[in-house]
């Protein structure tokens, strides 16, 4: 992993929120990897094309 363009991977916990989490980091708990890896922008455009609603699931009627 080159320090200069870190990778992630994109997660998303039960209640549909997204997030980057770094390669070669233990995954949290109650997080699980979606299949989108990159650099940083890439994981972030991703996230914006598949997470339109920010409220946690729990939350959307």
């Amino acid at each position: 992993m080159s320090e200069t363009n870190p990778q992630f991977d994109v997660v998303r916990n039960d209640e549909g929120q997204y997030s980057l989490w770094p390669v070669g980091k233990p995954m949290a708990n109650g997080w699980t990897e979606v299949g989108q890896r990159g650099e940083r922008q890439v994981c972030l455009d991703y996230i914006a094309e598949h997470w339109s609603d920010m409220r946690p699931r729990s939350l959307q009627h």
